[in-house]
Parts: C-alpha cells; sequence; structure tokens
C-alpha cells in the first residue's frame, strides 16, 4: 500500500519565495499503511480474517474434517470456537486439535469417532488488543449416499409407438446425486431427440420402437463427494410391434398442464425443461415472451429439451414458453421464471487507518431480493450491545466517526440478510498515533544527465500525516519553487538538471509526533554526443569505404559503439572491419548499399548517428549499362476500405533492361514489426494493384522492380494503414487430444499467429465431451497457451474435442470436431488360454485367447510372447537365461516361434501391449523340443598311422540336438590313378571319441566319411584323408634295380608329355569358363557321394576317382590343416533375420513376414566335396 495524499501533482508556493514546504492535510478518506516489511513489523493491527472454510461445509465421513480459520493482526491473534452459538472448549474434546498460531481445527475422526456428532454451526473468533474479527458461520455436514430401497419390479409391456417413462427416483443424497442410464455392461444407454433423460433423473420415451426392448434399463446414482455409485434394481420393458400404429399430435410429459412457476436465484443457471411425447418425434423450441433469449448465456441441453441460462439475473424473470411441434400439430407450456437474489455487495466495508482526531466513514451496503437487512457488530457482539463511543454515529448502512482517538481502534463487523442467505464482512478501524518515517533508503544515489529531469524519491509515513521539506546541503536553506516541483507522494523534481544541480539533499518529514529525514545524492553528468559522425558516400563497386564517428562522453561514463546497417546488425562478414573511430567496408558490392549508424551507449544515454552509402557502377564506357532496375517511388493508397485498398506507384529507370514485373509485399507493425511478407506480383506495365487485406493489420507497402537482370531494392515503406478488427477467419489446426496420465486428455493445437488474429484479446474456446455418452459439451475460455489439459478423465475414453477461435470482435465459423482419446493405462488382463503346438525341433506354433479390449485401456499394439530355454535335455546343464521376445502386430491370437534349439526345454508367456506398456504376464507355459539331427563333430584327427592301421580321433558335435546312438564311420582306398576302391561302412558306440582301423594296405591313401547319429537320422559328415606308412624293404629292392628315372630319354618324353598336358588344360579351362563341358567334369557329377556313385557292371566296383576332384579346396575343413584336425563352422542362423529387430514379424497366419536369411551350408555335391570350378593350377597339383 501506498500513504495517499489527496493533492495536485505539483505545489506552487507564494510569489514571496516561501520554503518550497508540502503540507499534507488531514482528510476523511483512510490512511493505507505501505507494503513496506519494516513499517508493518512495528505497526499495531487488528485482526483480519485471511483464510476460512466455505459456508456451507459438506465432508467425507471417511476423513478427518479440517475447519479453516487463518487470520493476521499485530500482535498476533489468538483463536476461539462457537459451536451451535455456544463456546466451543477444545481442550475437552481429545479428538479435537488446533493447529499452532492458527484458529484451525481438525478433528480425528477416522481413529475413533463419528462424522454426524461433529455436524453443526462452527464460527471462529481471532483477537487481539485492537478487537476480534469473526468468521462465517460455516455448517458442517457429512455427506450421505444412501442405498436404494428395496422393490419389485414388473416387465413393463406397451405398443409400438407407444409413450413411456422409467422412473428413476434417486435415494436423497448430500450433495444430491448425479443420474444417469446404463445397462448390465455399464454401457450408456444412447439418447435422441426421441429418448432422453430428464432433470429429475426419470428417463423418457416420445415413443417406443421395438428395438427398444431390453431387460437392463438401469438407473445410476453416482455420489461424487464419497465416490460411491448406487444402482436402482434393472427395469425390463418389452415393445410388441403393431400392424400399424396411429400417429397424433404433441403431449407434454413434464411439466404438466399449460403453465407452471419457477424460482431461481441470482448468479445461479438457470434451467427450464419440457419433454414432450407423440409421434412422430416433437421437436421443441424456446421463445420468451416480450423479450429475447441473452446472448452468450443461453445454452441449450438435452436435444433442445432443456434451455439454460447461466449467470442468471434479475432481468431474466420473465415468460419462457417452450412449443413442442410435429406434422400433426403444436403443443405450448408457459413458465413463469422469478428470479430472486441472495445478498450481494455493491460497496462492501473497507479497512481503515486513522491518526488520532482525524474523521472517516465505514459504508456497508448491500442488494439483494428481497432487500437485505443491514445489522453491525463490534468485535463480534452485536452493536446495540457494545460500549458507547462518543467518536462512534451509526445511519444505516454507515458509520460515521469523527474526532477518534486511539482507544477507538476496533473490528466492526457487517451482515447483510435476507431470506435466501447473508453477507458477513470484517473491516477494522485502526487508529495510529506513529512518528514520520522516511521509507526510501538512505544516502541513495541519482545519476543524471544534463539538461534532464531528475526525480528524487521520498517516501514516507506517519500518522498524523507529515509535511515534507527538502533542503540542499548540509547547510542550505529550504529548496524554493522556481526550479523546483514537489509531487503528491513527497518526490522532488528537477525539471532542467545543470550541472550545479550536482549535491547532497535532504528530505524531511515532520509531524507532532516527530521528525525523520533522509539524505539523497545527486550527480550530473555530461551528455554523450557524436562529434565526428559519419558522412554521406558515393563508392564504385570493387573500392573500399570508410566512415568515422568520434564520439564525446562524460570521463566517469564508459560508453560502448556498435554500427548497424539499415538497422540491423553489420553481416558476418570479413569485408566488414570496425575499430575503435572507424568502419570500413573492403570489396563493396550492391548489396551494402543502405544507411550505416553509429551507435554509442552508457548507462545512461545514447546516441546515434548515419549515414548513406550509395554503390555505383565503375566509370562508365560508351557501351549502355544494363542492372537491375532503381527502387520505385511515390507509393500512395488510395479507396481505403475494410478489406481492400489501391496501391500506386511511380517506376524507377530500368536501366536499359525493361521491367517484367513489380513485387508488392506488406510489413504489419503491430505483430510483426520490421518483418516483410509477400503480398501479390503485378505486370510490368501495372502501376497500380488492388490488394486484400485481413483484419487488424496495420498496413506499410513497399515494391520491388524485377527485370532480366534481377530485382530493384525496395521502395520506400508508404505510409500505414490500419484495417478495422473483425472477428477471426480461421480456428486453430493441428487439433489433437491425447492423454499423457491415465486420468488426462491433453489437447493441443497451432495457434494463430497476430496476423491471423483479426483482432485484439485473442482467445480460444477449448470444447470437449465424450464420444460415446450424452453429456453436453465442457468448454473453457484460455488465451496465450496451445495447450489445454482436462483433469479426471476416466482411463482412455474417446472425446470430440474442439478448439474455436475468438477475440473481442466474435467468434471464428464453427470449428471441425476432432476424436481424441484420454490417456492409456497398463493393459489389466493378461491373454488367456495359451496353448503350444510343436511343429518340429527348431519351431513351434502359440495360440491364445485375447484379451476383452476394455481391459486393454488404450490402444491395442499386439501381443508380445516371451520365450526363454531352460535347458537342453541332452546335457542337463543349467545355463544364464536368455529371454528372446517375439511381437505380434494387431489383434493376432497366434504366432510361430522360430530358431528353437532341438531337444531342449522352453518356458513362455504372452503379455498384451498398448500404447503405455505391457500388461500382467499369462502363466508360464512350458514345452520341449523333439530332437534333431546332429551337427558334424566337431573335429576329426588321424594320429599314429603305421604299415596296415591308423587311429582316429574326434570330438563329439558341438549341437548333439538329442541323445547320440552312435557314430557311423565310412572309408575307402584311393590307388595310385586316383581311382576310389570299396566303400567300408562301420558302425561305433557313441561314447567313443577314439577308433583304430587295422588291416589296411601299406602305403595307401585313405579317405574317410565320419557322422553322428540320433534316434531323429544323421548329422553332417566330416571327412579326411590319411596315407599308411612305406614297406622299407620292397623300397631297398627297388633302390636295386635301374632308376629309368635318370635316363636322358626318359626325362625328355616326360617333359614333352608335361607341356603337352598343360597347354591341354589351359584349353580346357578356357572352354569351361564359356560354359563347355569335358569328361573330367563328367566324372566329377558321377562321383558326387560314395554311397551314391555308380557301380561298374561288370565287377561291381566303384567307377573312376577323379583327378580333378581330388585337388579340389574341400568344403568346410575338407582339406587337411596342418594339425590334420578338422573344424566344423557354426550355424548364423539368428532370430535378427525374422524382422522387427530381435522381435520377429509374422503375417496374420503366423508365418514370417520377409525370407529366412540366415547362413545355410550347401549340401556337399559329392562326397561332401567342394564343387568349385578346377584350376589350371589345381590340375597340375595331381601330377606332384
Amino acid at each position: 500500500m501506498q500513504l495517499k495524499i489527496m493533492m495536485p501533482k505539483k505545489k506552487h508556493l507564494s510569489a514571496s519565495r516561501a520554503p518550497l514546504i508540502l503540507f499534507l492535510c488531514q482528510m476523511i478518506s483512510a490512511l493505507e499503511v505501505p507494503l513496506d516489511p519494516k513499517l508493518l513489523e512495528d505497526l499495531v493491527q487488528p485482526p483480519t480474517i485471511t483464510q476460512q472454510s466455505p459456508k456451507d461445509y459438506i465432508i467425507d465421513p471417511r476423513e478427518n474434517i479440517v475447519i479453516q480459520c487463518e487470520a493476521k493482526g499485530k500482535p498476533p491473534p489468538s483463536f476461539s470456537w462457537t459451536r451451535n452459538g455456544t463456546h466451543f472448549d477444545i481442550d475437552k474434546d481429545p479428538l479435537v486439535t488446533m493447529k499452532s498460531g492458527s484458529g484451525t481445527l481438525t478433528v480425528n475422526i477416522m481413529s475413533e469417532g463419528k462424522a454426524e456428532t461433529y455436524e453443526g454451526v462452527y464460527q471462529c473468533t481471532a483477537r487481539n488488543e485492537r478487537g476480534a474479527a469473526i468468521s462465517n458461520n460455516i455448517v458442517i455436514r457429512p455427506s450421505r449416499s444412501p442405498l436404494w430401497t428395496k422393490e419389485k419390479l414388473e416387465r413393463i409391456t406397451l405398443r409400438n409407438g407407444q409413450s413411456l417413462v422409467l422412473p428413476c427416483r434417486p435415494p436423497v443424497g448430500l450433495p444430491p446425486p448425479i443420474i444417469f442410464w446404463m445397462d448390465n455392461s455399464f454401457q450408456r444407454l444412447p439418447q435422441s431427440e426421441r429418448v432422453s433423460q430428464g432433470l429429475n433423473g426419470d428417463l423418457y420415451f416420445s415413443n417406443v420402437l421395438p428395438e427398444d426392448t431390453r431387460e437392463d434399463y438401469i438407473c445410476y446414482a453416482r455420489f461424487n463427494h464419497t465416490q460411491t455409485i448406487q444402482q436402482k434394481q434393472p427395469i425390463s420393458v418389452k415393445v410388441i410391434s403393431a400392424k400399424s400404429h396411429r400417429e397424433r399430435p404433441p403431449t407434454f410429459l413434464t411439466p404438466e398442464g399449460n403453465a407452471s412457476r419457477k424460482e431461481e436465484l441470482r448468479g445461479n443457471v438457470l434451467s427450464l425443461e419440457c419433454i414432450a411425447e407423440g409421434l412422430p418425434t416433437p421437436i421443441i423450441y424456446w421463445i420468451k415472451e416480450d423479450g429475447t433469449l441473452p446472448i452468450n448465456r443461453t445454452f441449450y441441453r438435452n436435444f433442445k429439451k432443456t434451455l439454460q441460462i447461466v449467470q442468471v439475473t434479475e432481468a431474466d424473470s420473465g415468460n419462457y414458453q417452450c412449443i413442442a411441434k410435429n406434422a400433426l400439430g403444436a403443443i405450448h407450456h408457459v413458465i413463469s421464471v422469478t428470479v430472486k437474489a441472495a445478498p450481494y455487495w455493491i460497496i462492501a466495508p473497507q479497512n481503515l487507518v486513522l491518526s488520532p482526531g482525524e474523521d472517516g466513514t465505514l459504508i456497508c451496503r448491500a442488494n439483494g431480493n428481497p432487500k437485505p437487512r443491514i445489522s453491525w457488530l463490534l468485535n463480534g457482539v452485536p452493536i446495540e450491545i457494545a460500549p458507547d463511543d462518543p467518536s462512534r454515529k451509526i445511519d444505516g448502512d454507515t458509520i460515521i466517526f469523527s474526532n477518534v482517538q486511539e482507544r477507538s481502534s476496533a473490528v466492526y463487523q457487517c451482515n447483510a440478510s435476507n431470506e435466501y442467505g447473508y453477507l458477513l464482512a470484517n473491516a477494522f478501524v485502526n487508529v495510529l498515533a506513529e512518528p514520520p518515517r522516511i521509507l526510501t533508503s538512505a544516502d541513495t544515489l541519482y545519476q543524471v544527465i544534463a539538461n534532464r529531469p531528475a526525480l528524487l524519491d521520498c517516501a514516507f509515513f506517519g500518522s498524523p500525516l507529515p509535511t515534507i521539506e527538502w533542503f540542499k546541503g548540509a547547510k542550505g536553506s529550504a529548496l524554493r519553487e522556481d526550479i523546483y516541483v514537489l509531487h503528491e507522494n513527497g518526490t522532488l523534481e528537477i525539471p532542467v538538471a545543470q550541472k550545479d544541480s550536482t549535491g547532497t539533499y535532504t528530505c524531511v518529514a515532520r509531524n507532532k509526533l516527530g521528525m525523520a529525514k533522509n539524505d539523497i545524492h545527486l550527480e550530473i553528468k555530461d551528455p554523450t554526443r557524436i562529434i565526428k559522425q559519419p558522412e554521406y558516400a558515393v563508392v564504385q563497386r570493387g573500392s573500399t569505404v570508410s566512415f568515422e564517428c568520434i564520439v564525446k562522453h562524460d570521463h566517469t561514463l564508459i560508453p560502448t559503439v556498435m554500427w548497424l546497417k539499415d538497422h540491423r546488425e553489420l553481416p558476418s562478414d570479413g569485408r566488414f572491419t570496425v575499430d575503435k573511430d572507424h568502419l570500413v567496408v573492403a570489396d563493396v558490392n550492391d548489396d551494402d548499399g543502405g544507411t550505416y549508424t553509429c551507435v554509442a551507449n552508457t548507462t545512461l544515454d545514447n546516441v546515434s548517428a548515419s549515414a548513406v552509402l550509395r554503390v555505383v557502377a565503375p566509370t562508365p564506357t560508351p557501351a549502355p549499362i544494363y542492372d537491375v532496375p532503381n527502387p520505385p517511388f511515390d507509393l500512395e493508397l488510395t479507396d481505403q476500405l475494410d478489406r481492400s485498398v489501391q496501391l500506386s506507384w511511380t517506376p524507377g529507370d530500368d536501366n536499359n533492361s525493361p521491367i517484367s514485373k513489380f513485387i508488392i509485399e506488406y510489413e504489419d507493425a503491430m505483430h510483426e514489426p520490421g518483418l516483410w511478407h509477400h503480398q501479390t506480383e503485378v505486370p510490368g506495365a501495372q502501376t497500380t494493384a488492388q490488394l486484400k487485406l485481413s483484419p487488424y493489420v496495420n498496413y506499410s507497402f513497399r515494391v520491388m522492380a524485377v527485370n532480366s537482370l534481377g530485382r530493384s531494392l525496395p521502395s520506400e515503406a508508404s505510409e500505414q494503414y490500419l484495417t478495422k478488427a473483425a472477428e477471426p477467419d480461421k480456428n486453430p489446426t493441428a487439433v489433437e487430444g491425447l492423454g499423457s496420465e491415465p486420468d488426462n486428455l491433453v489437447i493441443t493445437w497451432k495457434p494463430l499467429n497476430g496476423f491471423e488474429s483479426n483482432g485484439p484479446g485473442l482467445q480460444y474456446k477449448v470444447s470437449w465431451r465424450q464420444k460415446d455418452g450424452d453429456d453436453e459439451w465442457t468448454s473453457m475460455v484460455v488465451a496465450d497457451v496451445s495447450k489445454y489439459i482436462v483433469s479426471g478423465t476416466p482411463t482412455f475414453v474417446p472425446y470430440l474435442i474442439k478448439v474455436q477461435a475468438l477475440n473481442d470482435a466474435g467468434f471464428a465459423p464453427e470449428p471441425a470436431v476432432v476424436l481424441g482419446h484420454s490417456g492409456e493405462d497398463l493393459p489389466m488382463v493378461a491373454p488367456g488360454n495359451v496353448h503350444v503346438n510343436v511343429v518340429n525341433s527348431t519351431l513351434a506354433e502359440v495360440h491364445w485367447d485375447p484379451v476383452p479390449l476394455k481391459s486393454i485401456r488404450g490402444h491395442l499394439q499386439g501381443y508380445r510372447i516371451y520365450y526363454w530355454k531352460a535347458q537342453s535335455l541332452s546335457t542337463r546343464n543349467r545355463r544364464h537365461i536368455e529371454k528372446k521376445i517375439l511381437t505380434f502386430q494387431g489383434s493376432k491370437t497366434h504366432g510361430m516361434l522360430p530358431g528353437l534349439e532341438p531337444f531342449s526345454h522352453y518356458t513362455l508367456n504372452v503379455r498384451v501391449v498398448n500404447g503405455k506398456g505391457e500388461g500382467p504376464a499369462s502363466p508360464d507355459r512350458v514345452f520341449n523340443t523333439p530332437e534333431g539331427v546332429p551337427s558334424a563333430p566337431s573335429s576329426l584327427k588321424i594320429v599314429n598311422p603305421t604299415l596296415d592301421s591308423l587311429t582316429l580321433e574326434w570330438e563329439p558335435p558341438s549341437h548333439p540336438n538329442g541323445v547320440l546312438t552312435e557314430y557311423t564311420l565310412k572309408y575307402q582306398p584311393i590307388n595310385s590313378t586316383h581311382e576310389l576302391g570299396p566303400l567300408v561302412d562301420l558302425k561305433i558306440p557313441a561314447n567313443k571319441t577314439r577308433w583304430t582301423l587295422k588291416n589296411l594296405n601299406f602305403s595307401t591313401r585313405y579317405k574317410f566319411y565320419f557322422y553322428a547319429q540320433t534316434a531323429a537320422g544323421s548329422g553332417n559328415q566330416i571327412t579326411e584323408e590319411a596315407i599308411t606308412t612305406v614297406d622299407e624293404g620292397k623300397m631297398a629292392m627297388a633302390s636295386r634295380q635301374v632308376d629309368i628315372a635318370t635316363q636322358g630319354w626318359f626325362i625328355g618324353l616326360m617333359c614333352a608329355v608335361a607341356l603337352l598336358i598343360l597347354i591341354l588344360l589351359i584349353v580346357c579351362f578356357i572352354r569351361r569358363n564359356k560354359g563347355g563341358k569335358y569328361p573330367v567334369k563328367e566324372k566329377e557329377d558321377a562321383h558326387a557321394d560314395p554311397e551314391i556313385q555308380p557301380m561298374k557292371e561288370d565287377d561291381g566296383t566303384f567307377g573312376e576317382y577323379s583327378d580333378a576332384e581330388d585337388h579340389k579346396p574341400l568344403k568346410k575343413g575338407s582339406r587337411t590343416p596342418s594339425d590334420r584336425t578338422v573344424k566344423k563352422e557354426d550355424s548364423d542362423d539368428s532370430l535378427v533375420d525374422y524382422g522387427e529387430g530381435v522381435n520377429g514379424q509374422f503375417n496374420e497366419d503366423g508365418s514370417f513376414i520377409g525370407q529366412y536369411s540366415g547362413k545355410k551350408e550347401k549340401e556337399p555335391a559329392e562326397g561332401n566335396e567342394s564343387s568349385e570350378a578346377p584350376s589350371p593350377v589345381n590340375a597340375m597339383n595331381s601330377f606332384v
């Protein structure tokens, strides 16, 4: 608060040059205490009620009762309570406690006690030495939600076309319940012009149809205070189809008769209802006799069967007529409305702060219908029995105080009441005797630029009101009025401060109780000046220009100098250089032309100076100069209308290239100053344009000319033209309704920009209602936001949403309705009846029942299967459980699990997924995969070769995929001509990892084929080759014979043969690359696998072994490494190849989307050998 002083802004003294003194005289109006914390700490103040519970306080009987009463005062007030008009002794009730430093009561009924025990009328009193303030009468009543009385309801049978009223008659609760009709599935019954619910809760059928037959018409009563819902017994209705039903004119189901009366209180919602029956269904119309329905306060509900007027006033009294009409006639009903009024304030009493001896008034003026009675209380006691005070006189609704003293301080209560309610207001009279106080901080320093006004503050308080006097200097005289002005708040103004105004000023406040003073310091600074300004310059393209700006300033102030181009920051270009006093622009181009401004700022002032740079072409030659046009000029606006204006201009020089068009741009100085937008384009021969305008825009226009070389600089801006405001032409876009929490609905939209607002006061009317309910639209008007959150919504319910723009001129067109949903919550139910069908050892099919849509509580995303391998049935070793996830989109109820490991124990569960997340998991289901064929043995080595034996060592398969039953070893000799000998088949027990073959031929190469078996079949084979050792005796005998290989003729013959074979192989290789086929290839095709080689017809032996085949690289390690160990590569199969990342994706029938892309070994073409083409090098190796 501030000390209000009723006086002129300037105090001019007499011509006798008396001291400039402000005398603050006594006033009839009250002082206000400034909001200075230090001041408030010291001032005594009567109590003021700051917070209290509502008059009609309905409590939840299941929770503790909290009755609020907060007050402030100095000294802090004490609190007491009355209950039903008598003192309420809090100390005697162990369940009642009072909050420390407060009057708020808490009744602990949650531990023991009943809420009904504490029903009654409570009133709080806050008291200190200056008086007592009282609260309203707070009526405490516990809420009640009684059950429906038991009743037996007979089935209602009627013919098609008849009218029907289903009574609800809910139990009387506190507060009254909200009524709605639903069926056994908790779905709201659809309502229409034919079927609707009345204000009393009954369900009215203007005429029935066969589809109205049902067994479960149920009336529900929702008691919001206790959050309970009571249900009436279901009503059964059967409609018999009649071959013919007679149409009839309307008659009213409610209200009865031709006329009725309705009484409502001012400020409430007036609800008038007319429901008619008839065939065809009647339509309801409303009119007000001798008047019109109030705009913006009238709403139609329940398919126009209910007329509502909000914030009803006495002017809304009168006769309202509802008309029910169908094709066979019309009927009228007149409702006579009388608006009464509980008391309402015209002038509520205000607190008074007076000085001793001052006068004042308390005014308590209220109105109502009937006229309220005004009564006064003093400190909570009727003023008629309060102690007399000679300074007080009561005159109806006014108390007049004269020559008050400190003992006159008290709290007065004004009570205005009639039969419909009451108003109670506390207002204190605080008589203070306070010496003057200066509230402005001491030794405040003011700095002012010379030749400008200086304002020195001196805020003060005192009671009686002090006089204010100003002095300059320690021994200076009081300031006189020739060059000073003293304002009503104590501020001293020096209209034109000069250097000699520098110094210390003293503010002195006096009243009869004392004096206070405060020193204020004033410094006068030299103004900042630009003594060397930048100058106009004309330069040629490509040259350098320099602007100079020299600043002079007060030596105690530090200036900052910045340069602007066309009132904006300089371009971020290295061609612009700024030093202390200069701006240099190098390599000037046409875009550098414009206005350059030097701005010098200090903490107290700023100055600027500008110069124009004009860029011209280099020295002209006799050849014509081609350039962009010069800017148009002389812009003029004519024919100025609300939505259009005509713009005309004069073209500039076209610089030897004809102008092809003009571009017109506009600036909205009100909403987007400095930003130019494209308006339109016109042909180059045209110099006028009719421009379409939008409402409430402060337009400026500029024009640019365009030729083949480019566009001109913009013209100078036209004069501004402000169009009139109008209602918005469009509504916000991108309206959405999505819940961020399970109990809310977040409505968002893209707001209109200032240009689209069409007028001041842009707001948005946000409306929403449940899509499947019969609730009326709920609306909220908001401004400066693009989001509104509706709280307390049911979880995941569809809502109809619309957002309409409005401004001070009116509403935009009716907006489109958008469908949204309140927030999702996690699903409540797990899928049921989960069962697994094992398809094979690596694939299983899972089936489940879908969950009910209501339990999903959100948008169904799909179902998610969690599955994991608990253990392998062959090894029985438990390892880290790695859960895998597959998600099936949409409402699928089955899916395939690929990539399972054979002969394993799996567990799975299924969950439903919505936009919020996953629901609970179904009970775990376990299943086992059957045995599969094993992988190849991990390794195969040949050790300890002798003349007639070889020992084989191997490692079991890395993936047995079941219980190994045995190993199969097949081998055959290879002679010196590389022909395969007879194949020997040998079975080896599964528990062996070493086996010795005996009775083999010495110095003979053998080829081995080795694989494991389970009950499911044989696995992949691994191959190896080895040679038995040489017989040394026979080698010695051969050495004694003549070595033919040392004969010269034999060496020459072999070289010739080798050369011919090499040439032959090269030719064959070339032919093969061209697709040719030769006998060696045929032999390769013939000897694919030892088990399927053709038998010779004459001796049953295997066919010839292919030379090329012997030296081809072996597939999967068939070539023996240096340690003669063969390793089997692991499978690269992965669930990643099934789509959806780690989560597979399936079609509706559970099949995979996309091709299974895991690596798969090729089946060995022959004997598990490689099938790649032979090379000449490999062919030569066969001769080594």
